[in-house]
């Protein structure tokens, strides 16, 4: 039974990848996608802004970052650490 107040999730393991749309078809940087991989796109609207606090600003600079520098970890690392922060 589980505890009371405590959700259980699962969370699939997740690859991030950008790319760019070319005669209709999305491109992928890097390594091509093994054939039948499923895919959600997010796109960025050039024309919508929003507002976030200067303390949120820097944290997302300090992520997108350690993305660019390539300092990620592992789906199952992070699953670890959350799973030892609940």
């Amino acid at each position: 039974m589980a505890e009371t107040g405590k959700v259980r999730r699962t969370i699939a393991a997740m690859q991030l990848t950008t790319g760019t749309v070319v005669g209709g078809k999305i491109v992928v940087e890097g390594d091509p996608l093994p054939e039948g991989t499923v895919v959600t796109i997010l796109t960025r609207d050039r024309n919508e802004t929003f507002l976030v606090s200067p303390e949120l600003e820097a944290e997302l600079q300090a992520s997108l970052g350690e993305l660019e520098r390539d300092e990620t970890m592992p789906a199952d690392v992070l699953l670890q650490r959350l799973r030892m922060a609940s």
